[in-house]
């Protein structure tokens, strides 16, 4: 009886990372890592400030006291301005995501497959014209055998 041999450990990490996705995964976490500091000092650098002009420039500073007195650190703080930086962070993330990146990617995926289709739509055409010219050639070409069959 012949054992069927179990792949090594070391055999199937190499095959796991030698995939085509995990390549992307790695440069998409680092790249996104880059651009988490891009969109922080947006949201710091001028988010904060326009939002400064109402209030605070600081999000993280404004807070709410569950309770009626807040001393210092006594009391229930709700700290809903570190939310809304968070959130701002999240859509102007998601905003320069897609309008740099989602939006651009997408119509030029588009123009591709619109260029191969009408490459593709030509090729048929022309298929099909060759084709019908062929048969004519042919049928001109049997129609002359047997013209030259009858003379004889």
């Amino acid at each position: 009886m012949s054992e069927k041999k179990e792949p090594s450990v070391l055999h199937g990490f190499k095959a796991f990372l030698m995939r085509g996705n995990v390549v992307d995964l790695a440069v998409a976490v680092v790249i996104g890592a880059a651009f988490t500091n891009i969109v922080n000092s947006v949201v710091k650098g001028v988010i904060n400030p326009v939002v400064g002009a109402i209030g605070s420039t600081e999000l993280d500073q404004y807070s709410s006291c569950l309770i009626p007195q807040c001393n210092g650190k006594e009391g229930i703080h709700i700290l809903w301005g570190s939310v809304l930086s968070a959130t701002l962070n999240f859509l102007i993330t998601a905003a320069v995501v897609y309008f740099l990146m989602v939006l651009p990617m997408s119509k030029y995926l588009a123009r591709q497959a619109a260029r191969k289709a009408a490459r593709e739509g030509t090729k048929e055409v022309m298929d099909v014209t060759e084709l019908e010219v062929l048969k004519e050639i042919r049928d001109a070409l049997v129609a002359q055998r047997g013209a030259g069959h009858d003379q004889r």
